[in-house]
């Protein structure tokens, strides 16, 4: 039985205030059903539903909340081809993205389900004769804002540990992917048994994000985004003393030491940069390859591009499929234009036909190539060789972000020394750049955000606050 009706607007249990929007399939332009944005209006009751139902929520026995983040795990799998084709329609994703999305997603709800019989805190020395110990308790109302790259697992690595350590959640999915990256979130809960009003849904653009930040009610603020857009939403929360969990954008570097193997690394390099048209923030943005490796190395990426099929996912079997809007085609395009006429060579792609963007290779990138200073949040792999490990190092840690990091070498103990040299929050020694799992933490350092928020242990700071307590026997005496 299906989860979802086939009308979107049907799943909202909220009717928002906000103006009609048409769920679009970018690959095609074909309308995939409605529904009805949020206003910043909405976010106050909604975040008024939420604190009202937080409290018999935080209090329900941990292993209810663990019986419901398990049964959500299970539902994401049960329900695997609906939310796939969901996904691969609405987001642009292959439909292996779309099932490692769904993998992740449940794995996000069963660590979640475990954060809720964690140890709550500790027992502490103390000068007096009393009990005096440490207590993690639920902040209240956890404000979560997710993007359209990858919506469903931006979405739940934030809601699944905010659920299990009793918060309720307000959630605002970028309007694009409405209905993977939040409608279908709530459906599937909702399913495994979260109590109504837990978890509110505002599918709404910047305005009702502005609200959501602002709301008095909402005192934790997770952010997944542009680094533009993190800092006004850092800005705001620190004006109104809220905590923002920014996780930002990224320009990560591959480095390519002169022991690498080439029929090896190139696929690694080619997927580091065009999973998912390079809509990830952990996006290959930089290939830094050994000089004695390059001429090489740009030969076969780029025949490996070139060799890469582009289309529609949900009815051919395709590697890219669209990038969401023409919007972001066009920034990708400038980027791509700006380059090549500034000095570096169009070894590969730098063509489109309507959403669907040729995977890119640009050779010779340099500082004065936008594409390679700057996050492109498309698929275009800029190279630029270097002669020395030193030189590698010093090229890798010269960029504004520090998300992730790729070094590819047989000297694994080479690659670690170098990593130590670099600023980056992420590290992967014989990999690329793009990697995920719900046990590891996430998160960036410089303009990719405030450090590893989310996954293991990160989880618990992020949307716990810690309260001392202490408890003696008879009222003390004091010299008043």
């Amino acid at each position: 039985m299906p989860l979802l009706d086939p009308n979107p607007k049907s799943w909202q249990t909220r009717t928002p205030a906000g103006p009609e929007y048409t769920v679009t399939e970018p690959a095609t332009g074909e309308a995939l059903g409605t529904l009805t944005l949020a206003s910043p209006e909405d976010v106050a009751p909604a975040a008024r539903a939420a604190r009202a139902a937080q409290p018999a929520w935080a209090r329900a026995p941990h292993f209810a909340r663990a019986q419901v983040l398990r049964r959500a795990g299970d539902l994401f799998t049960e329900h695997a081809g609906e939310l796939s084709t969901w996904l691969v329609r609405e987001s642009g994703s292959v439909p292996g993205k779309a099932d490692f999305e769904l993998h992740v997603a449940a794995q996000e709800c069963y660590e979640a389900a475990a954060l809720a019989s964690r140890p709550a805190g500790q027992v502490l020395p103390t000068e007096a004769p009393r009990l005096s110990y440490t207590r993690r308790v639920p902040v209240g109302v956890v404000g979560v804002i997710a993007p359209f790259n990858a919506p469903l697992i931006l979405a739940i690595r934030s809601v699944a540990p905010a659920l299990a350590l009793g918060n309720a959640v307000v959630l605002k999915p970028d309007p694009r992917t409405a209905v993977c990256g939040g409608l279908a979130l709530a459906a599937v809960l909702a399913e495994a048994g979260l109590p109504q009003d837990v978890l509110q849904v505002l599918p709404g653009g910047a305005e009702a994000g502005r609200a959501l930040v602002e709301d008095p009610l909402v005192p934790v603020i997770s952010f997944t985004g542009s680094t533009t857009a993190g800092r006004a939403v850092g800005e705001a929360a620190g004006r109104h003393l809220k905590r923002a969990h920014l996780e930002l954008g990224g320009n990560s570097a591959l480095i390519v030491l002169e022991d690498a193997d080439l029929d090896t690394v190139i696929s690694a390099a080619a997927w580091g940069s065009f999973f998912h048209q390079g809509q990830i923030c952990m996006t290959t943005g930089r290939h830094l390859v050994h000089a004695s490796l390059y001429e090489e190395y740009v030969e076969r990426l780029a025949a490996k591009a070139d060799s890469l099929v582009v289309g529609d996912p949900h009815r051919g079997q395709v590697h890219l499929g669209p990038v969401i809007d023409a919007g972001r085609r066009d920034k990708i395009h400038a980027l791509v234009e700006t380059s090549t006429a500034r000095g570096a060579k169009l070894a590969a792609g730098g063509t489109c036909q309507d959403l669907f963007y040729r995977p890119t290779v640009l050779a010779g990138a340099d500082d004065r190539a936008p594409a390679y200073t700057e996050e492109v949040f498309g698929p275009v792999a800029p190279v630029r060789p270097f002669a020395t490990a030193e030189e590698a190092a010093a090229l890798a840690a010269d960029s504004a972000y520090g998300l992730s990091l790729g070094i590819v070498t047989r000297d694994t103990a080479r690659g670690l020394d170098l990593a130590e040299r670099i600023p980056t929050g992420i590290v992967h020694i014989n990999d690329q750049t793009v990697n995920d799992e719900a046990v590891a933490p996430f998160g960036g350092v410089a303009a990719s955000g405030t450090g590893a928020r989310f996954g293991g242990e990160a989880n618990l700071e992020a949307f716990t606050e810690l309260r001392w307590t202490t408890v003696r026997g008879d009222v003390a005496p004091y010299p008043f």
